[in-house]
């Protein structure tokens, strides 16, 4: 093993801003449908468990069981898809029309954060992030009259969420993928996935949808 050497030229990382963020509303534990959330400011992972309880025998610390990981989220926004209002407790029975209220639909969701460093700035790279089976809770909406200083309304939601099945680990509700370390080629089939792309001459039309963390694993999984 070689001496340890400290900030390299390339090697000054950090991670910075939020950007592609896609919505997936579940159907029957699928997410068949992606829709571009325009507007999306903030999302703020949250995770929360894990924590270690400590157990006592013989007048000693014996051992530590730790508690169960959960995964939530704040997402903020200056606007929404018209998707996410059955997301946020909304129907609309007719067009232009919503009724509050009512059931919550669960989604999925997908974004992506900007990966730099001292050579080649925000260019660097960025890394995927895939939150799945979410549940948005009620928040509160702000409406302030328009003044000298005027402001675009910014929304906030609570996001909980329940881990779903992926083969060989525990279950999850969060993907991350790092571009600077995946297979390029692999990386665009995910992403051909998650974002679909348009006919070309015989190339066929593919809708964007959220594939479950069994196929990401296998669209990725190196040989």
């Amino acid at each position: 093993m070689s001496k340890l050497v400290w900030d390299k030229s390339g090697e000054h990382l950090y991670e910075t801003g939020v950007e592609h963020g896609v919505l997936y509303p579940e159907v029957d534990g699928a997410y068949p449908m992606g829709i571009a959330w325009n507007g999306l400011t903030t999302v703020t992972e949250s995770p929360s468990g894990a924590e270690a309880n400590a157990m006592y025998a013989d007048n000693i610390k014996y051992l530590n069981i730790l508690s169960a990981e959960e995964f939530g989220a704040t997402i903020e926004a200056y606007t929404y898809p018209d998707e996410f209002c059955a997301c946020d407790g909304s129907a609309s029975p007719t067009k232009g029309m919503y009724v509050g209220q009512q059931s919550r639909q669960h989604f999925g969701i997908s974004y992506r954060t900007v990966l730099g460093n001292d050579t080649k700035s925000n260019d660097y790279g960025y890394k995927l992030h895939l939150i799945y089976n979410c549940l948005a809770a009620p928040s509160e909406k702000a409406y302030a009259s328009v003044n000298d200083s005027p402001e675009a309304i910014s929304f906030s939601w609570e996001v909980s969420t329940t881990p779903v099945q992926i083969t060989g680990y525990k279950p999850t509700a969060t993907i991350i993928i790092d571009s600077t370390k995946v297979d390029q080629t692999k990386l665009a089939a995910l992403e051909t996935i998650l974002y679909g792309v348009d006919k070309t001459g015989e190339i066929a039309a593919v809708d964007p949808r959220l594939p479950l963390p069994d196929e990401v694993l296998a669209t990725l999984k190196t040989a």
